[in-house]
This record gives structure tokens, sequence and C-alpha cells, in this order.
């Protein structure tokens, strides 16, 4: 599977871009909000993969969380798939747990799932399709 983005939690989104900006040398392309996950997030292409900064659209959010009690940092890293939910089947009977059993809309046009950090060594693991495949 190849690596399709890391996701990074920040306090201010503002802030990040302009950190990110300077450390990777390109502008964010787009910055969307995910009413659904109550995130607003920024992407940089850099090539290969890209950058996901997401910072919390509400206090209630998973981000807000994430970052209260973790800080700022690394949140999860993101797999591209060809076919989300045979690889969510795959991975659930391989023991794996997963957060979402079925895809749901995500930032960037893509269906997102996440498989829950305690399954996989600590890493929140995010498999993403693209909406129109």
């Amino acid at each position: 599977m190849k690596l399709e983005h890391i996701g990074i939690a920040v306090e201010n989104l503002e802030e990040a871009e302009l950190l990110f900006e300077k450390l990777l040398g390109v502008a964010s392309y787009k910055r969307e909000n995910v009413e659904s996950e109550g995130v607003t997030t920024s992407f940089f292409d850099c090539g290969n993969v890209k950058i996901e900064l997401l910072a919390a659209a509400n206090e209630n959010s998973p981000i807000a969380k994430f970052v209260s009690k973790k800080g700022p940092g690394l949140h999860h890293l993101a797999f591209e798939s060809k076919d989300i939910k045979s690889d969510l089947k795959d991975r659930k009977e391989k023991g794996f747990t997963l957060i979402h059993e079925e895809a749901k809309d995500g930032a960037d046009n893509k269906k997102i799932s996440f498989l829950h950090p305690k399954s996989t060594m600590g890493v929140l693991t995010e498999f993403c399709q693209d909406k129109f495949k």
C-alpha cells in the first residue's frame, strides 16, 4: 500500500500553515472543513506523499481532545486504498479493530476509515480511497 498522507494535529492552523510553508517550500493547496469529524484540514503536496494539518473546529472534536491530551504532533498515517470496503473487511478478519465499520466522507475528496491504534501498536491508521473510483 502507498502512504497517501501524514496527518499532523495542530493548535493553530494559520501558524502551522506558515511554518509548513516555510519548511516545505510550497503553499497549502487546499483548506477544508470536515464537519463530521469537527476538524479543519489543510493539505500540502510534497510529491509522493501529502501532509495534512488538522485543527479542531470545535472544543468537542477528536482533534481537540488529542491536542489537549498529547499536544500537537503526529496524529495518523493514511494509506491509499483501491477498494476500501475490501481492505476494511480484510483487516477486520485479520484481527484489527475498526473505528469505522463503513467508510465515510473525509477531506480531499476521499472516503475514509480508521483502524484503532490499540490494534496497530499505538499508530492511528487511516485507509482512504478517492470518492470517484
